[in-house]
């Protein structure tokens, strides 16, 4: 077979993706995966161990909707018309979190001592549970030390005493019962403390655990378009949370039930005061009546001036209804310009009030609540505060809109009875004097009582309503303490982790593929260069000792020697026609196994009586004379320099049967003597003597010293090393071709040693590739086959040696 095809007319290989690749090289790092999700484990362990568990306790309550019930008694409203307000339960969950309800909640709990149970990793509340008593004999009402204090119990009488305040550093001991002077308050332990544990405790005031309860509670709908309202709260104790969320619910409903009957309690007041009023105006009314009638000395008027005044008292009546509605709206109108709390419709008077006004009313209680407790955070120049007074005052307009349409309504209604009013005194005007104006007093009496017995009866009604105030929302279900963890859980803290390190694992052998600059494999060479591979040097699975770098005859069964025999054989194919072959070895840099290639290149060849010399050509750096103890005193440079014959520097290693040339001390001009027509000369010279002259050259990508010896070689071989070569090494071949015309060249891939890891994916179809190729193997899955006599891994020790 002949490989000197031009570079111009070659092509790059022809490869396909082998998917199969794929999975070896995740497979190849099976336990990279496995590592990173062990420790994915671990790290899922740790955290589920120190993180303080969350629970979730949750109640419901019903709401009652007045404005749903005005509704339907209105005539004419459909039967299933549901025109419940969704803002209502969000306004109803900024009332539940105020301040008053959250801090009357908390009074009802045992909230002045908190213990706890110090563990390895974290500290466990014991609430509602109390190891042992502590009775707080003095204490400051704000101003008291906030500190954790650890407790130890030294015999059944004394215990010792520590404080976070100076890192546990100071330990004193104490009594049982003892008073303890510390922080602003004075405290004794009056029970035993236990010792099978250790604990610790510390004094609250009712507003350190404000946040604590209000931060962990949730109002939400709890069925869709209905009037159920669910409340939720979390923290890390399930009793405590289940305990707080029961009394918080029972605090709103009564502070509601509160409200209502504060509202109550308004209108009673404002009746009392009209009906003082009207008492003593039907007085007044009713002793001018009788004067009237002892003076005039009439008994009773005639029937046409009873129906006569009877009309024009209905419609003064109607009149005065209306005047007693325009005090309800001046009321109303008052409250919303003035008042700054909450507004509670005093009267229910009718006409007063339409649907508009009340969800205008209640938006208006809403955003006042709502600025209450922003108050609580921020500053009342703050922009959220602002923002708050700006949307406050665009309801207070809109109410101050209503109002005023429904006085212009009523001034308009009282206009046109008074023009009635006139005509029916008109008509009782041609009545006698006398009758007329007793008509006219019996009238105003009768208003006057009329309007007495309404407000009376009204009053009435007020305060048996006052009486039967319940509170406007009803609880369904309490909270009941739930101790199954909401946060973490531990099955999904374990899954979540597992893909994690999973999806690391894989994550990490993707990485390493990225950022790996080396060549490994045939298929990777194959796909950036179109230069032919004569073969590949395996990888010796040993160190290499002084004296044993010729391992094609130091172990002539291994698999090692087999892969350098391979080459041997290919070499044959590489400029057929000469007698004597020149072979010039090269590689980019140094480090990439020149010397060791040519050594056992050569060992091979001397085993089948070739006569080879081995060269040393590398003036500047070379290593080969140590593989021969050699001292390198003498060698090519004094030759090249004149300063030496050939028979001087020609030496013979009997052991492996191979001459060769050291490099001989470093001359001042190591590229200038390789160009002088001396090497020249004796290359001729051993082309008589020799059928093999291999010649270990410079690196080609560090100096040109190499040039003048590619050029005149008959085969040039560039070695890649396996996993130390970078990919621009094997585009360093085709740049020679190119430059200087060569078609000789040939690729060794050496320290071969399969690595799955960095393996391409692709497959090369030699089928399809007009490059030439040699016939090699990489020997992969030989190695156990018993053609070749390799040493065991330690971990073969149970197989017999053969």
């Amino acid at each position: 077979m002949n490989q000197t095809t031009p570079t111009e007319n070659r092509k790059l290989a022809s490869q396909t993706i082998n998917y199969w690749k794929i999975v070896l090289i995740f497979l190849s790092r099976w336990y990279w995966v496995a590592g990173t999700v062990l420790i994915s484990f671990v790290l899922a362990w740790l955290y589920i161990r120190s993180i303080t568990p969350i629970y979730i306790t949750s109640a419901s309550l019903k709401l009652d909707d007045d404005q749903q019930q005005q509704i339907s008694s209105l005539p004419g409203s459909p039967v299933n018309y549901n025109p419940f307000n969704q803002n209502k339960i969000q306004t109803e969950g900024i009332i539940m979190r105020s301040e008053d309800v959250i801090l009357n909640a908390l009074k009802n709990l045992d909230y002045k001592i908190s213990y706890f149970l110090e563990g390895r990793i974290r500290e466990t509340e014991l609430y509602p549970k109390q190891p042992f008593q502590i009775d707080i004999l003095t204490q400051d009402s704000v101003n008291f030390s906030r500190a954790t204090y650890f407790v130890k119990p030294v015999d059944r009488t004394i215990f010792e005493l520590s404080s976070s305040d100076d890192n546990k550093k100071s330990v004193t001991k104490y009594r049982y019962g003892q008073a303890i002077n510390a922080g602003n308050m004075v405290f004794a332990i009056k029970t035993e403390i236990p010792a099978d544990a250790k604990y610790s405790f510390k004094f609250n005031g009712i507003r350190d655990l404000y946040g604590r309860a209000a931060g962990g509670l949730n109002v939400f709908e709890q069925e869709k378009n209905t009037n159920i309202m669910g409340v939720s709260h979390t923290d890390s104790n399930p009793v405590f949370s289940a305990n707080i969320l029961n009394e918080i619910i029972k605090q709103y409903v009564k502070n509601d039930a509160t409200l209502k009957k504060r509202s109550a309690k308004q209108t009673i007041d404002y009746l009392d005061s009209q009906i003082d009023f009207l008492d003593a105006q039907v007085h007044k009314a009713g002793n001018k009546l009788s004067s009237f009638q002892s003076d005039n000395k009439i008994i009773d008027p005639n029937t046409d001036k009873q129906l006569g005044s009877s009309k024009l008292s209905n419609l003064q009546n109607q009149v005065a209804e209306l005047q007693l509605q325009e005090l309800g709206i001046q009321q109303l109108e008052n409250q919303v310009k003035n008042n700054k709390d909450r507004i509670q419709l005093n009267l229910n008077l009718e006409g007063t009030n339409n649907t508009l006004l009340t969800g205008l009313i209640t938006q208006l209680n809403g955003l006042i609540i709502n600025r209450e407790n922003k108050l609580q955070n921020f500053n009342a120049d703050a922009q959220p505060v602002q923002d708050i007074n700006r949307q406050i005052n665009e309801v207070k307009q809109a109410i101050a809109t209503n109002i005023r349409l429904l006085h212009e309504r009523n001034q308009k209604t009282i206009s046109y009875l008074r023009g009635q009013i006139g005509q029916a005194s008109n008509a009782l005007s041609s009545i006698p004097a006398k009758q007329n104006d007793f008509a006219k007093l019996q009238s105003n009496f009768d208003i006057n009582q009329r309007m007495f017995s309404m407000l009376f009866e009204r009053k009435l009604s007020a305060q048996i309503s006052a009486a039967a105030v319940v509170s406007g929302a009803t609880i369904i279900s309490v909270a009941q303490p739930s101790f199954f963890p909401i946060s973490p859980v531990p099955r999904k803290i374990y899954s979540s982790y597992l893909f994690m390190g999973l999806f690391t694992g894989l994550g990490l052998i993707l990485l390493v593929r990225i950022l790996n600059p080396y060549l490994y494999d045939i298929e990777t060479i194959e796909g950036l260069t179109a230069t032919p591979i004569i073969g590949i040097i395996l990888k010796y699975p040993k160190k290499v000792q002084p004296g044993e770098s010729v391992l094609s005859i130091e172990r002539p069964k291994s698999i090692f020697a087999e892969s350098v025999r391979s080459v041997r054989t290919n070499l044959s194919f590489m400029a057929s026609d000469q007698d004597t072959k020149v072979i010039c070895i090269t590689s980019e840099v140094s480090g990439e196994g020149k010397s060791f290639v040519s050594l056992n290149l050569a060992g091979t060849l001397s085993i089948i009586d070739k006569k080879v010399i081995l060269i040393a050509a590398d003036l500047r750096k070379s290593k080969l004379h140590h593989a021969f103890g050699s001292d390198n005193r003498i060698g090519l440079s004094n030759y090249l320099s004149r300063q030496a014959d050939l028979s001087d520097i020609i030496f013979k290693d009997e052991r492996h049967n191979i001459d060769y040339i050291t490099s001989g001390p470093v001359p001042p001009n190591p590229s200038e003597l390789l160009h002088h027509k001396s090497m020249t000369t004796l290359i001729t010279t051993l082309r008589e003597s020799y059928e093999y002259i291999i010649i270990d050259t410079a690196p080609v990508g560090l100096v040109s010293d190499s040039i003048p010896l590619i050029r005149k070689a008959d085969i040039n071989l560039f070695i890649i090393r396996s996993g130390v070569s970078k990919f621009r090494a094997a585009t360093i071949p085709d740049r020679l071709s190119k430059e200087y015309g060569l078609s000789n060249i040939a690729i060794i891939l050496n320290s071969f040693g399969d690595e799955k890891l960095h393996a391409n994916i692709y497959t090369t179809n030699y089928a399809h590739s007009n490059s030439g190729t040699y016939y090699y193997s990489n020997y992969t899955g030989y190695g156990k086959s018993g053609y070749y006599n390799d040493e065991k891994n330690w971990w073969e020790f149970w197989k017999k040696k053969e």
